[in-house]
């Protein structure tokens, strides 16, 4: 099978039990859970059985050493994960508001995860893998921009393929570098993963049909619209083709993009027909939200196939 490899961070979150604003009062917290957006990634497309191997840094530390056990026991190759001595493990504090948007307080920037750490097992890595996935997120400085860009490249260069989910918000275009960043990946890329509004953040075109004919002019070979409780398309030059989302009791969203985008990213590089993909990739976005914890539900092949004949679903 064809390897994955992803860069970026690797965190733990923390996430308060009650409903409100913010942290500014004492409350109880629930955690710390293995997370961390390509993190979350990695670890679907391993439960998969993909080979999939994660560029990034922990501390020494217990947050660290508990993702580092996490990734292994599912199968994602940790041997570019650098342990870093001098910095703690990144952290996000999560808490919900009643109308469902959430408030962060991030420790990414001057954690381990915000050190690049180019040793020889992640160049090692980066020789051997046949796919790259790009998360927005991850293109957090320049070192990251260029890490990515350069192993996109060299991916490409050897006959693979690149996945990029952007995973940002618009205002995060604006910081310096950011938006050129992403158009020049965007050149490379061959699956292209955007969530709601993303499909249109790098487009000239503003209507969403038009967005996708601009895409595949660019070069992108595929497309997938994550659009949450209303579904997801499919989009090539063959055509497109939509599913419809399954309902399930939400617990905690956080994570259910990148569980989709891993299990669909698997799927295709194994050249599994596309409305089947698209299918086992909105159960998987499914499942992961109704665990609380970000990684918490990711899932092998047979556990989707069986929540599918479970559950139900009908596409279009």
């Amino acid at each position: 099978m064809k390897k994955i490899v992803v860069i970026g961070e690797v965190l733990v979150e923390i996430m308060a039990n009650n409903i409100g604003e913010g942290f500014r009062e004492v409350q109880s917290l629930t955690g710390p859970f293995p997370s961390g957006a390509p993190a979350i990634f990695a670890d679907q497309a391993a439960k998969m059985g993909q080979p999939v191997a994660i560029v990034s840094a922990v501390g020494d530390d217990d947050f660290g050493h508990l993702n580092l056990d996490r990734l292994r026991r599912d199968g994602v190759d940790v041997s570019g994960i650098f342990i870093d001595k001098e910095r703690p493990t990144g952290s996000a504090f999560v808490r919900y508001r009643e109308n469902g948007e959430r408030d962060f307080v991030f420790n990414i920037f001057h954690s381990a995860a915000g050190r690049l750490n180019a040793t020889d097992a992640v160049k090692a890595l980066l020789d051997s893998a046949d796919h790259l996935h790009v998360m927005g997120s991850s293109l957090s400085s320049p070192e990251f921009v260029a890490l990515n860009l350069r192993a996109a490249k060299v991916i490409r260069g050897n006959g693979g393929t690149v996945s990029f989910d952007p995973n940002v918000r618009r205002e995060i275009l604006s910081a310096e570098g950011i938006a050129e960043a992403m158009s020049r990946m965007i050149s490379m890329t061959d699956l292209f993963l955007p969530s709601g509004g993303e499909l249109t953040l790098l487009t000239k075109s503003t209507a969403p049909e038009a967005a996708v004919e601009e895409l595949l002019e660019c070069g992108v070979q595929a497309i997938v619209h994550k659009r949450g409780a209303d579904g997801a398309s499919f989009h090539d030059r063959l055509g497109a083709l939509a599913i419809d989302a399954f309902t399930v009791q939400e617990i905690d969203p956080t994570g259910a993009g990148d569980c989709f985008g891993g299990t669909f990213a698997a799927l295709w590089l194994r050249g599994t027909d596309a409305q089947r993909a698209l299918q086992l990739a909105a159960a998987s976005g499914a499942l992961a939200v109704t665990k609380r914890g970000p990684m918490e539900g990711t899932a092998t092949l047979a556990e989707l196939e069986d929540f599918i004949r479970r559950i139900g679903g009908s596409s279009r």
